[in-house]
């Protein structure tokens, strides 16, 4: 080999490690560069778990905190409702020791408004008869805002039949409004709707006396109408009107407004508070539209019955006066409520005997009293005794269900299913003098 020829193939060789050289450190290159790329992902998977870490552990005491104001916010409303409740035994409790010598005072006060009394006595019956009657309806009225509060009132669902709601309503305010010269009419298809029967005619007749009060010309109608499954009960007035910014308030507890009812004497401003409650426990929409010095139109959106599957819709008692003659047997523990009973039915010419308890009347009927058309009979008498005893007793006795008023200050649900189960009649005290001789009157007929 020559020199020339050696010298090429070391070139050769030289060229060929450089490529190898050149090839390898590109691998090299590309090895480290890859490393590189991976480590920087490692590195920011490391930072991304701490972020989400951090995170969870920021929406895990969100959580904690929120479990433990829902907790707090189910406490506070268990301590509402258990503040509710009491509030409402300590008023029907309240309230029955009130209601039972005014119910005394509101008897005394009729019977002597029906004796012959000079022009100036019968002023000052009349007196002592609204002052009573205000007070009564205060009791009753804060009573029944505490009970719909509490969710105690259950509404019970019955096809009514509106027209005779409504005619009974109207007929015991039209004297009211013929005395301050005012129209009051009813005008509107005789509907059935579903509704509690008692709340319903309670929205009406604070609805119509609230607009008999603040209306001076003109009159107010009861308008019904029918819109398509429902009904609509309006009740329009050309009274004094409700200012715009008032509108939103009017529903509110003890608000009167900036106007003056009859006599300029402003009502309890809890009327309307009692509609709105009974509305929203019957689910009967409520409206309002009115205008200062124009009048108002108040409506109740309520649906329509079916005909009556349980037979006859609930209906008025009729109004009438006859008492004569009649053989009424009164049960009473209260001496002063027993005495002004008494008093008020032999006014209505009722032949009356009065008790305290069951052994009394046993004594009496043993001495040869006759057997009673009627009992007034209270539920709470004495030693723990209870008033339908007295029904229960008498029945064997005289071969016939005799019919039975029972009178008493607790609204007690169970108090009037257990009337109701011997078919007897509920009057809550103090006793309405005109709404007992209206219901004796149909007992008797």
């Amino acid at each position: 080999m020559t020199a020339q020829t050696a010298e090429s193939e070391n070139l050769r060789r030289i060229a060929k490690l450089e490529r190898i050289n050149a090839a390898l450190m590109a691998h090299v290159e590309r090895s480290m560069d890859q490393q590189g790329g991976a480590y920087s992902l490692f590195q920011t998977a490391i930072m991304l778990e701490g972020r989400v870490r951090a995170r969870t552990e920021e929406l895990t005491g969100l959580m904690n905190s929120l479990e433990r104001s829902n907790a707090a916010l189910v406490a506070a409303k268990e301590d509402a409702e258990n503040a509710n409740r009491s509030k409402t035994r300590f008023l029907a409790a309240a309230s029955h020791d009130l209601l039972q010598p005014l119910n005394a005072a509101r008897l005394s006060a009729s019977a002597l408004a029906d004796l012959p009394l000079g022009t100036e006595a019968l002023a000052v019956a009349g007196q002592v008869e609204r002052g009573l009657q205000i007070i009564e309806d205060l009791i009753k009225t804060l009573l029944d805002i505490s009970k719909l509060d509490a969710g105690v009132v259950r509404p019970v669902i019955k096809p009514v039949a509106l027209a005779e709601h409504l005619a009974a309503i109207v007929a015991s305010f039209r004297p009211f409004a013929e005395r301050k010269g005012l129209r009051l009419l009813v005008r509107g298809p005789d509907l059935v709707v579903a509704t509690d029967p008692s709340m319903l005619q309670r929205i009406l007749q604070n609805l119509v006396s609230n607009a008999i009060r603040y209306t001076r010309r003109g009159g107010v109608l009861v308008a019904v109408r029918r819109r398509g499954g429902l009904c609509r009960v309006e009740v329009i007035d050309t009274g004094c009107g409700i200012a715009a910014a008032e509108h939103a308030l009017v529903f509110d507890e003890f608000f009167r407004g900036g106007t003056d009812g009859d006599g300029g004497e402003p009502g309890l401003g809890l009327g309307l508070s009692i509609v709105r409650r009974m509305a929203q426990a019957l689910d009967h929409s409520l409206g309002l539209d009115s205008r200062l010095g124009r009048g108002t139109r108040m409506s109740l959106t309520l649906p329509l019955g079916r005909p009556y599957p349980d037979g006859e819709p609930v209906r008025t008692v009729p109004v009438s006066t006859r008492l004569t003659g009649a053989r009424v047997l009164i049960v009473e523990n209260d001496p002063l409520t027993a005495d002004a009973l008494e008093r008020l039915l032999r006014n209505w010419d009722a032949e009356v005997q009065t008790f305290r308890d069951w052994p009394g009347v046993a004594a009496a009927l043993a001495a040869g009293m006759a057997v009673p058309d009627l009992l007034v009979l209270d539920y709470h008498l004495d030693n723990g005794a209870c008033g339908l005893d007295v029904a229960a007793h008498l029945q064997p006795r005289t071969g016939r269900r005799l019919p039975v008023i029972v009178t008493t200050a607790d609204h007690s649900p169970a108090i009037a299913a257990r009337v109701s189960a011997i078919d007897g009649h509920l009057i809550h005290k103090p006793m309405r003098p005109a709404e007992l001789r209206a219901l004796l009157t149909y007992l008797l007929a």
